[in-house]
């Protein structure tokens, strides 16, 4: 069965995790994804560790989980291409691909031809994608963006963490870069609406993608509630802007979420609390009622759920249709019947350890699903393959661009 995006070539010219992240999905569909790495050193998360991927003889490799966690199914090629010879290379490859993505500096591979109009010039039907902090245009563009700072700057740590006054309470971050993930997605379906155009009519184009924007794109309900609300949200721990309750609440043992998504829910949430009254308080008969006495109910509700423990709850919440779950660790995540059943842990080959542990992609497409046999590479593990195979290269032109470490 043919993959989805078979004969599609993917030449990724980025590092970290947005633009591999993207890769990392176009590779999961059948795209062929060769990622150019610096010789001697590669990607800077192969470094990010530990913890580090340990071979089958049980010593740490020099692969951290960081790297492995956006980065299987590709082949990788190490090229220097700061030199003339590894300029030519990434060009010739950039002739024979579908797809360039990558996360330089504003303006970073223009001193190398190797920017949008150098390779557009020898491949019209080019898909190129940028990915940049602040994006191409604006008085931002020319800095550099990290997560961290996006998340801050976008307006998502204004509404992640405990308000002030509470224990705990001020601004936080979300516990994985959830911009540079997000912006990797929007890469992925830009690059295939674009690789569409270009099967139309023969014409690439390049995407302007840039993390600040994704995340305030990403802002979704928080962002309308601002501009038609006209009021600025705040930070409220586990707690939904738009709907009470549905926050985390302590129990007899511990915590649970609870998402009561509707007037139906709460009715029988306070039917199996023993506290059919509260639906009957027209402070609290309507979602929107609640939301404007919050303050009230949670003092009502707080008690009740302390009064049992996380799995009586859930038992018997779940029996009533009442939208809830434990606050999981990864641990127990993985052991969870729901993921087992799913699939969502697999593992893929890889050079030194045999195999390798990854969590699959979560598409599932009934005639051509991602496949992930392929772990992540070595580095420059696809070096002699790629030059051979798409370049058309001899041992005998490989060993002397070895020897000119070119590659």
């Amino acid at each position: 069965m043919a993959a989805a995006l078979d004969g599609i070539r993917v030449l990724d010219l980025s590092r970290v995790l947005a633009g591999p992240w993207a890769s990392q999905a176009l590779a999961d569909l059948g795209a062929e994804v060769i990622k150019i790495e610096r010789p001697g050193a590669g990607d800077d998360t192969r470094s990010w560790g530990p913890p580090f991927l340990k071979d089958e003889d049980g010593r740490e490799t020099t692969d951290a989980a960081y790297f492995l966690a956006a980065n299987r199914g590709k082949k990788s090629l190490t090229v220097d291409i700061t030199k003339a010879e590894g300029q030519d290379l990434v060009r010739a490859l950039a002739a024979r691909s579908h797809v360039v993505i990558e996360n330089f500096k504003l303006g970073g591979l223009a001193k190398y031809g190797l920017d949008w109009p150098s390779l557009r010039a020898v491949n019209p039907a080019l898909v190129y994608c940028s990915i940049t902090g602040f994006g191409q245009t604006g008085p931002y563009a020319p800095r550099a963006g990290y997560d961290a700072m996006i998340q801050a700057m976008s307006g998502l740590m204004s509404v992640t963490g405990e308000p002030d006054g509470v224990a705990g309470g001020g601004p936080m971050k979300v516990g994985v870069a959830v911009t540079d993930i997000l912006t990797g997605l929007y890469a992925a379906f830009g690059i295939l609406a674009a690789l569409r155009h270009a099967e139309a009519t023969g014409e690439g184009q390049h995407i302007d993608l840039a993390l600040m924007d994704t995340a305030v794109a990403c802002m979704a309900n928080q962002a309308a509630n601002a501009l038609v609300g006209e009021r600025v949200p705040g930070r409220l721990g586990t707690a939904h802007p738009n709907i009470v309750p549905y926050q985390a609440f302590a129990t007899q043992d511990g915590h649970l979420m609870l998402a009561v998504g509707n007037d139906g829910q709460f009715a029988r949430l306070c039917a199996i609390g023993q506290r059919p009254d509260l639906p009957l308080d027209p402070r609290f008969a309507r979602n929107r009622d609640r939301v404007a006495h919050r303050a009230a109910l949670l003092a009502e509700i707080i008690p009740m759920m302390a009064s049992r423990s996380t799995d009586a709850w859930i038992a018997a919440l779940e029996s009533a249709g009442v939208p809830c779950g434990p606050i999981n660790t990864l641990d127990r995540v993985f052991a969870d019947p729901q993921v087992i059943a799913r699939g969502l842990r697999v593992d893929g080959t890889h050079a030194e350890a045999g195999t390798v542990p990854m969590v699959r992609n979560p598409l599932l497409l009934s005639a051509t699903p991602p496949t992930h046999t392929a772990g992540p590479p070595t580095l420059g593990q696809h070096t002699d393959g790629v030059l051979s195979d798409v370049l058309g290269l001899t041992a005998e032109d490989i060993t002397t661009l070895r020897q000119k470490a070119i590659v």
